[in-house]
C-alpha cells in the first residue's frame, strides 16, 4: 500500500480508502466485515461513511452502514487502527426523511451524537458535510444553476463555529467538505483565516476519467490552498469496468438504481468508455486497473474512494495502487480526453 498525510496533519492515510455506501444495501454485515478485515490485511487504513448510508437513503436503512462498521471495530477492538470518516447529509427532499434544518447547529450536534453511537466509538477523525445547502452543479448537474431561486443565507462561521466546538470536545478531530464548488471552498477557506476557526482539510467530490471536471478549478485551489481531493466514483458506478463490455448485469448499480448512474450510461460516456477499454487492453491491463491508477497518480489526490459489492471487485481495486502508468498511457489517455471532455456531468 501506498500512504499520503491528511493536509495540515501528521495523520497517515492509505492512498486507497474503502468505500462503505453499499452496505446494508447491497452487501450484508457480513459482506461488509468480510471487506473491512481484508482491507484492512491490504495496508488499507482509511474508511469513509455517512450518516445517510446505505445507499439509495432511506428511512428503513439510515444509518445502517455505520452501525456495520460499528459493531466490526466492537468485535475487533481494533478502532485505533483505522483513520475514520463520516458525514452529516445535506438538506433537501432526498433527505427530508433524516432532518429539514440543514447544518443549523442542532443539525450538527444530533448528526455527530448519532454517528458517534452507531460506530461505536469517541471521536471520528474526518466528519465531512455531504453537500452544501445552496443549489450547486453536482450528482449530473452540468452547469450552476444561477437562474434557480433559493432562501438560503450564508451561514459559513456559523458552521465552522458548531464544529470547531466538537473538535474542542474530542467528538471529531477533523473537517472536510464534499460535492463543494470552488465558490465554496473559497469562502470556507476566509471564514477560516478571518475569524480562527478550524480549516477545511479536504474536499471529497467525484472523479473519474468520465468526470474529471475538478481539474477546471479545483485542482488549483487543492495544490495552492493544501485541499486534498478524496475521489469518489473513480470507476463511475462501475461503468469503468470490464464487465459492462457486452452488456449490463442484473445485479449491477446500473441496473438496480438507473437513476443514479444515467450519466455514465449516455451515448458520449459511453464511447469515452469503449476507447479507454481499448487502452487498457492494449497495455494488458483491466478497464479498471487503468482508470483507478489514473486517479491514484494525481498529485492533488489525498485518497481515491473505492468501493465493491464483492470481493473479487475489491481485490482489484485495492491492487490498483500497484499500478504505475507510463507517460504513453497517459498521454492516450488525455487524447480521448481531448476529444470528448467530461461526457459525465
Amino acid at each position: 500500500m501506498k500512504y499520503t498525510k491528511l493536509p495540515r496533519t501528521d495523520i497517515k492515510v492509505s492512498k486507497i480508502c474503502l468505500g462503505t455506501m453499499t452496505w446494508g444495501e447491497q452487501n450484508t454485515e457480513a459482506d461488509g466485515h468480510e471487506q473491512l478485515d481484508y482491507a484492512l490485511e491490504q495496508g488499507v487504513n482509511f474508511v469513509d461513511t455517512a450518516e445517510m448510508y446505505s445507499i439509495p437513503a432511506r428511512n428503513k436503512t439510515y444509518g445502517a452502514t455505520e452501525k456495520i462498521i460499528g459493531n466490526w471495530f466492537k468485535k475487533k477492538g481494533n478502532r485505533y487502527k483505522v483513520i475514520l470518516a463520516s458525514k452529516i447529509c445535506g438538506s433537501g427532499p432526498y433527505t427530508a426523511h433524516i432532518r429539514k434544518d440543514g447544518f443549523s447547529k442542532r443539525a450538527i450536534t444530533e448528526a455527530i451524537e448519532g454517528s458517534l453511537k452507531r460506530l461505536q466509538t469517541d471521536y471520528i477523525d474526518l466528519y465531512q458535510l455531504h453537500w452544501p445547502e445552496r443549489p450547486v452543479n453536482c450528482f449530473g448537474v452540468r452547469d450552476f444553476p444561477y437562474q434557480l431561486k433559493t432562501q438560503w443565507e450564508d451561514n459559513f462561521a456559523e458552521i465552522l463555529e458548531t464544529l470547531d466546538g466538537f473538535i474542542k470536545e474530542g467528538k471529531i478531530r477533523h473537517i472536510g467538505l464534499s460535492n463543494e464548488s470552488p465558490w465554496g471552498v473559497m469562502r470556507y477557506l476566509e471564514e477560516s483565516r478571518t475569524k480562527d476557526l478550524p480549516r477545511m482539510l479536504t474536499l471529497q467530490n467525484s472523479y473519474s476519467l468520465l468526470h474529471r471536471a475538478y481539474e477546471v478549478g479545483l485542482s488549483e485551489i487543492s495544490i495552492r490552498e493544501n485541499i486534498g481531493l478524496l475521489a469518489y466514483s473513480p470507476l463511475a458506478f462501475g461503468v469503468l469496468t470490464d464487465k459492462y463490455l457486452t452488456g449490463t448485469p442484473k445485479d449491477s448499480r446500473v441496473s438496480l438504481y438507473p437513476d443514479f448512474c444515467g450519466r455514465y450510461t449516455t451515448e458520449q460516456s459511453t464511447n469515452s468508455v469503449q476507447q479507454y477499454a481499448a487502452i487498457a487492453q492494449k497495455h494488458g491491463l483491466t478497464l479498471a486497473q487503468l482508470s483507478l491508477a489514473f486517479v491514484n497518480q494525481l498529485p492533488f489526490v489525498t485518497s481515491n474512494i473505492i468501493g465493491a459489492t464483492k470481493m473479487s471487485q475489491l481485490k482489484e481495486n485495492i491492487d490498483s495502487i500497484n499500478i504505475d502508468l507510463s507517460q504513453e498511457i497517459l498521454d492516450e489517455i488525455n487524447a480521448v480526453h481531448a476529444l470528448r471532455p467530461n461526457p459525465a456531468p
